[in-house]
């Protein structure tokens, strides 16, 4: 295996395992919290740790601190091994690709505002079509899901865009419109299409912050100059909780188009779409530059892109950045 390769200069031998201990010890602060993640004991970490300082003739780990730390040499050391594990990869890539291998452990992150509705229409099929890839998925915000690609804890995320990040490519998966949910008693209700210059964020209930959605509805509301005061502010972590407080008429929502899908018949008598072009954020799949496991990117891609091709209809949109 890669892992194992061992680089000798002079006389001075590492391994790529050695690395991937100093770089789980350098993120956990912690020799025992470094083990678990790394499935070795605790003592064996340490020893290869202790064997690699000993060899380079330096200390990596200020270990009279806690939580633990990293020397100034250390530091540079935890950056140079990083290019070096990554290029292991690499190469473990480069190998999978020429084999047209589709398989192995794949981390893909998801934004809450996306996950419970794409999630569902995309997984089946490529389990099945893919059998080989071990899907591991997590629900993170935009700001973690960047922070774990450039750490390489993330092989790829879908998140809203543009990012225009530059150690981060991004490959636009769909165009989500937004959905006004306007209960009776509101003020626009009456009005078949609505206007992003009919919106007032006073009344609009918003998603907590930390939700690039709710920056988007930010964003498209800037445009309007109608805002008639802030009587009270509520904010809620998921779409359920924001229609159910609508529905009490403390207020409208704005919801992504996927998530209409699974409402309620009775609940879909209270949206109201825009005029076009549509207000809409815009989905992407979007990974690292180096540009590792690009082949289950490229299945990822090619299966969400399907799915969704027939769920979203809509062509003319304007898109709402996610960022503040």
């Amino acid at each position: 295996m890669i892992e194992h390769c061992i680089f000798e200069v002079n006389q001075f031998r590492m391994t790529i395992t050695q690395l991937k201990y100093v770089l789980a010890v350098a993120e956990h602060q912690n020799f025992t919290k470094a083990a678990q993640k790394t499935f070795v004991t605790q003592p064996t970490l340490s020893m290869q740790i202790q064997k690699l300082e000993e060899e380079l003739d330096i200390l990596i780990f200020d270990r009279s601190k806690k939580p633990i730390e990293l020397t100034s040499v250390g530091k540079k050391i935890v950056n140079q091994a990083k290019n070096i594990v990554n290029e292991s990869e690499r190469m473990q890539d480069v190998v999978d690709q020429e084999k047209g291998f589709i398989g192995g452990e794949f981390k893909l992150g998801i934004i809450p505002t996306v996950m419970p509705t794409l999630l569902p229409m995309f997984l089946k099929t490529f389990t099945n079509r893919y059998p080989k890839v071990h899907l591991k998925i997590e629900e993170l915000t935009t700001d973690e899901i960047i922070h774990k690609i450039k750490d390489g804890h993330l092989d790829a995320a879908i998140a809203a865009t543009p990012l225009n990040h530059e150690k981060i490519k991004e490959r636009v998966l769909y165009y989500e419109p937004f959905v006004g949910y306007i209960p009776e008693s509101h003020r626009l209700h009456s009005k078949g299409k609505i206007e992003s210059s009919d919106l007032d964020l006073s009344d609009i209930l918003l998603l907590e912050d930390g939700h690039c959605f709710r920056d988007g509805v930010i964003n498209l509301c800037k445009a309007s100059k109608l805002h008639t005061g802030d009587s009270f502010q509520l904010e809620s972590g998921s779409f359920e909780t924001l229609i159910k407080l609508s529905n009490e008429g403390l207020g409208m929502t704005l919801l992504p188009y996927l998530h209409t899908l699974d409402i309620s018949e009775v609940q879909k008598k209270h949206l109201h779409y825009f005029t076009e072009p549509s207000p809409a954020r815009e989905v992407s799949i979007i990974y690292n530059k180096s540009e590792l496991k690009l082949q289950i990117i490229t299945a990822l891609y090619d299966v969400i892109a399907a799915v969704i091709r027939g769920a979203i209809a809509f062509q003319d949109v304007k898109i709402i950045s996610p960022t503040k």
